[in-house]
């Protein structure tokens, strides 16, 4: 004879009868479900649990209490199960009472299922799966005391579950059926609100989770598909997003440490330019005072000529004023003698007056010291040309640490340029080579690009050009129309000097600018300051500035750029080619 099992429906309000006894309660499941004493000595580990587990709830026993026909439960639960009843029945064995039984404390139930609640406690602090819910974790919405983390959340029944409590689910047939995901908190947001059912299903339409229901009313027509597979699409559009987050991060440091990088080297330049500012100005202060020692040590010289010369002339007139002081004794003397004798015989040799010299072309000069001073201005001025003239090559130095390795691109190469082996070098063919016709070729200006571009920050280059009677360097820009015949300008996209096959050296400015050198370069640098927008031209062996571009505005990458030239029957066949940049400080 097979055994009838009622079951009670909390969410429909009502019963049922299974003979499938491996059916247990919920209480959260909204479904009571009765289980008999045998299916509980399936083990004696299960057995030894299970005793002390309330049929009603799945709990260990609260205030555990027994009713006539023998069956235990939790007081509150069989009160509730008593109060949703029309009639006072067991759960487990359906045996029904005429009216509802006093409920006492069984004191031997209750001690029992203490001491296996702490048994409980014990294995919840050893296993890492029965540990207390921290701050952010799900826990165990079944647990009454200590909230073990959840391990599982069940779909149906809208409950999270710890290991413990989750055993039912792994093991009664019925609620193995049911559907077990990760522990999320608030399940009951998963509910439809309109139907009460899961919502396992999403409207792509309305971009909203449904349930089954909602696909046969408002969302009818719509295209909607399982929640895990827009789940799996969502996610892997979510990890291409995450990727390329992670991949402006990392663009983000680089920068950060590529700004560093640059603060650094400019710190390292300010502390340079002060030390050789500190040392031009050093020499030119030594300059001053040694001038300013000579020019005082001259003044005094000649003021000391002056003096001496002067104490001289003073020395004989006062020689002179006294020989005239005794004439005019003698003259006073004679005035008034009335020996007419001695008037007649001594007025000749008194009136006649002494030697004196003619002092009215005589002076002691003193404005020579102006021309002392003027030579001291000059020999200063000559003193601060020099510093000057090491100004270049002070800042050549600095620009040369922006040195990058440029290498030629092939893809680029009029089909008349010729490359080395190793991309450093190019010169003009006179027979055209058979290359594609590619968009990045120039055709019909004899150009080839360096392989890399740049568009921030600063970089430098050095390219040999002994031997040629004509060339062209300098940088373009990436959208340059390669396949016009252009005029090498900023116009054009352009910023070069070059050599004409007249030996005239000009700047590629709106207008062909000539340029006067001294020497002729052999080695020439290109230095690109971007942010400044700046290109400049330095002559390497002479340490010296040929011309720079000022003021320029680069939106885009530039691209360093050789023309060797053509041939002019061999005069010209020497190759550009590109040196390493050997560091002079």
């Amino acid at each position: 004879m097979k055994l009838k099992y009622t079951v009670y429906c909390v969410q429909y309000q009502t019963f049922f009868s299974s003979s499938d006894k491996s059916i247990s309660f919920s209480q959260k499941g909204q479904r009571y479900y009765p289980q008999t004493h045998a299916d509980m000595a399936s083990s004696s580990n299960v057995l030894s649990k299970e005793h002390f587990l309330c049929s009603i709830c799945l709990d260990v026993f609260t205030e555990p209490v027994s009713i006539q026909c023998g069956h235990n439960f939790c007081m509150a639960c069989i009160r509730k199960y008593w109060d949703t009843n029309d009639l006072c029945q067991c759960p487990m064995c359906t045996n029904t009472f005429d009216k509802r039984p006093a409920l006492f404390v069984n004191a031997f139930i209750s001690e029992m299922a203490a001491q296996f609640r702490k048994s409980v406690k014990r294995k919840a602090t050893s296993s890492p799966d029965q540990c207390p819910a921290k701050p952010g974790e799900v826990s165990c919405d079944v647990c009454t005391e200590m909230k073990l983390k959840a391990l599982k959340s069940c779909q149906v029944c809208l409950t999270s579950y710890c290991e413990t409590h989750l055993e039912p689910h792994q093991r009664v047939a019925a609620l193995r059926r049911h559907k077990l995901i990760k522990p999320v908190e608030n399940l009951e947001d998963r509910i439809c609100k309109t139907h009460k059912r899961l919502l396992e299903l999403f409207c792509r339409n309305d971009q909203m989770c449904v349930c089954v229901l909602c696909i046969k009313t408002d969302h009818e027509t719509h295209h909607t598909v399982p929640l895990e597979e827009e789940f799996g699409e969502r996610k892997g559009k979510l990890e291409k997003t995450q990727a390329k987050v992670q991949q402006q991060i990392q663009e983000k440091l680089e920068k950060v440490q590529e700004i560093k990088h640059s603060v650094e080297l400019s710190k390292r330049n300010s502390e340079r330019e002060i030390t050789d500012s500190a040392q031009v100005f050093t020499v030119l202060m030594l300059s001053i005072e040694k001038n300013q020692a000579d020019l005082i040590e001259v003044i005094e010289k000649k003021q000391n000529a002056a003096e001496r010369q002067a104490e001289e002339h003073i020395q004989e007139l006062e020689q002179e004023i006294t020989e005239l002081k005794r004439r005019s004794t003698d003259l006073e003397q004679l005035s008034h003698t009335e020996n007419h004798l001695h008037l007649v015989q001594s007025f000749p040799s008194v009136c006649t007056p002494p030697p004196t010299k003619d002092w009215s072309e005589i002076s002691v000069h003193s404005d020579l010291c102006v021309m002392s001073l003027r030579r001291a201005v000059c020999q200063l001025g000559e003193t601060l040309n020099k510093e000057i003239e090491k100004l270049p090559e002070i800042k050549l130095k600095r620009i040369q640490q922006y040195a990058v390795d440029v290498s030629l691109d092939p893809d680029t190469a009029h089909c008349k340029l010729i490359l080395s082996e190793d991309r450093k070098q190019v010169r003009y063919g006179d027979t055209r080579q058979n290359l594609p016709n590619n968009l990045k070729r120039f055709d019909p200006v004899l150009i080839v690009l360096g392989k890399e571009g740049f568009s921030s920050w600063r970089f430098y280059y050095e390219v040999t050009v002994t031997g040629k009677t004509g060339w062209s360097l300098g940088v373009v820009r990436e959208s340059i129309n390669r396949k016009a015949n252009i005029t090498l300008s900023p116009d054009s996209g352009c910023w070069a000097v070059v050599l004409t096959d007249r030996s005239k050296y000009g700047a590629c400015a709106p207008i062909f600018t000539p340029l006067s050198l001294r020497e002729k370069p052999q080695k020439v640098g290109v230095f690109v300051d971007y942010e400044e927008g700046l290109v400049s031209f330095y002559d390497v062996e002479a340490m010296s500035h040929i011309y720079s571009f000022t003021g320029c505005t680069f939106t885009e990458k530039l691209y360093p750029c050789f023309s060797p030239g053509v041939n002019h029957d061999g005069k010209n066949s020497a190759p550009l080619i590109i040196s390493p940049v050997n560091h002079t400080d």
